[in-house]
């Protein structure tokens, strides 16, 4: 379905949706409570390990037991993407579950590119294109008890990370091509002790799950997805590497003091 409101009207469709769609259906992701909370400082960088921009990711606990998660990377004076997640105690509380997934990219003078949103109590996930004043949007429904993780691999990895699961099955939304569900798997790519001093080092990489041929084709063609860890931090992220947006620059966004050398054995 594609309805071009006025952008000024994106935020207000957005809450009338989570508004009108109530409780009745949630994730079935459960994810661990994070350890420390506060802004973490970082910077993107480019293929070449040159620092294009300033970084941050935030992990904010709410009053309600919930949790915020806000990712921002991009480059200085040019594209950005500032990607959320709302988390909420899942029905035990002792994880938690995603409500509300999404990521807005700007470009370089500031103007809204494009939009992603996955609202899984009303399960409509959502993209939208700016064209000119005018947002282009395309939603899809989301299956009940979906495992959709755009905005929560921070957190989804942590049982790969602390070596609990050899691998770990989830779904991703795209938007690139046509809205729609892909399949993905990640596993733990390289674990290092004492990797940078008294720390360790953990490389999770994840793919499209295409099955055995298809998965070892899309590996030679796809941009290399991965997240590093130090499972002995309280906040054990350290970097990630992924395009800023679908079909976009891939960058490599890296928590501050974190050199690049840690992060691959590629020269």
């Amino acid at each position: 379905m594609r309805l071009r409101p006025p952008l000024r009207l994106v935020p207000w469709i957005a809450f009338a949706a989570f508004a009108a769609g109530g409780a009745h259906a949630e994730s079935a992701l459960r994810l661990a409570y994070p350890q420390a909370f506060g802004s973490v400082p970082a910077a993107t960088y480019d293929m070449s390990r040159i620092r294009v921009g300033a970084a941050h990711l935030v992990l904010e606990k709410l009053a309600d037991a919930g949790v915020r998660i806000v990712a921002e990377s991009g480059f200085d004076g040019g594209v950005r993407n500032v990607a959320t997640a709302l988390l909420e105690p899942s029905g035990d509380h002792h994880s938690l579950q995603p409500v509300l997934q999404e990521s807005r990219t700007f470009r370089a003078d500031g103007s809204l590119r494009g939009t992603l949103s996955i609202d899984h109590r009303t399960r409509v996930a959502t993209c939208g294109r700016a064209k000119g004043d005018t947002l282009a949007v395309e939603q899809i429904e989301l299956p009940v008890s979906d495992h959709v993780a755009n905005v929560a691999l921070t957190l989804l990895f942590e049982p790969l990370v602390r070596g609990d699961a050899p691998s770990m099955a989830f779904q991703m939304f795209l938007c690139e091509g046509g809205a729609r569900l892909m399949d993905f798997e990640a596993r733990v790519e390289r674990r290092e002790m004492g990797a940078h001093g008294p720390g360790s080092l953990v490389e999770v990489r994840y793919r499209p799950d295409l099955g055995p041929i298809g998965s070892f084709v899309a590996e030679h063609l796809i941009p290399r997805l991965s997240f590093w860890f130090d499972p002995t931090a309280s906040t054990p992220w350290l970097a990630h590497r992924l395009p800023l947006y679908s079909k976009g620059p891939e960058v490599v966004v890296i928590r501050d003091g974190v050199p690049t050398r840690w992060l691959t054995d590629e020269n």
